[in-house]
């Protein structure tokens, strides 16, 4: 797999000693929507991903295998195919928090790509590895744990739930203060972190998220 194989697939490929090295190379605006079923749990979380144009383009260079300039339908389904692949082992950038305690994810069926208006389009949808019932407090986000991807949600209507037994509970969403975060982790965010916060899992306290309350 190829430098850029990699790059899409959100894995970090230098090493990065400090949190100054620590930062997003690669740009995404997200929408999750979090879908309850008829037995009153979480059913689905659907995805949208839309690419910057400077890593699409790398794509398209790197999957373009006809040098027609465009991703036509059998490179797309490759270029989702290395993905569906790739994030297995970060969980689809996907968190999941059923009061308090991680939840992980099941593979998706596929990733559908589209390539529109020099951006890379990503559509999947991924469902929860054990039950979780609306009762209490549940969080969810998106972001990448190797912080070599930045998920950004333009708006609060870009992280929505849906179906009437969801609707019905209280949700908000939250974008932490990185000022305040450091402040009131200070205590918990290790020399790890500081040293490697790639592997250590807390950039999570940064990432934005959906928290229901049922």
């Amino acid at each position: 797999m190829n430098t850029q194989r990699l790059v899409l697939a959100g894995l970090a490929t230098l090493l990065m000693p400090g949190l100054a090295a620590a930062h997003p190379h690669i740009f995404a605006e997200a929408r999750l929507e979090i879908v309850s079923d008829d037995k009153g749990g979480i059913g689905e979380l659907r995805n949208v991903w839309r690419f910057d144009e400077l890593f699409s383009a790398s794509v398209v260079l790197d999957f373009d295998k006809n040098s027609n300039a465009t991703l036509d339908p059998d490179e797309l389904k490759e270029v989702g195919q290395t993905v569906l692949e790739s994030l297995s082992e970060y969980n689809y950038y996907t968190t999941i928090f059923d009061n308090g305690k991680s939840v992980k994810v099941t593979k998706p069926d596929g990733i559908t790509v589209d390539y529109k208006d020099n951006q890379l389009l990503m559509m999947f949808a991924v469902k929860p590895a054990e039950a979780v019932p609306l009762k209490g407090k549940l969080s969810f986000g998106v972001y990448d744990p190797t912080m070599y991807t930045a998920m950004d949600f333009p708006t609060d209507d870009d992280l929505t739930v849906v179906g009437e037994k969801i609707e019905a509970c209280q949700h908000q969403v939250v974008r932490p203060d990185p000022d305040e975060v450091l402040a009131e982790n200070k205590d918990t965010l290790t020399d790890a972190f500081w040293n490697d916060p790639t592997g250590t899992d807390m950039s999570k306290l940064f990432a934005t998220r959906i928290e229901v309350t049922c």
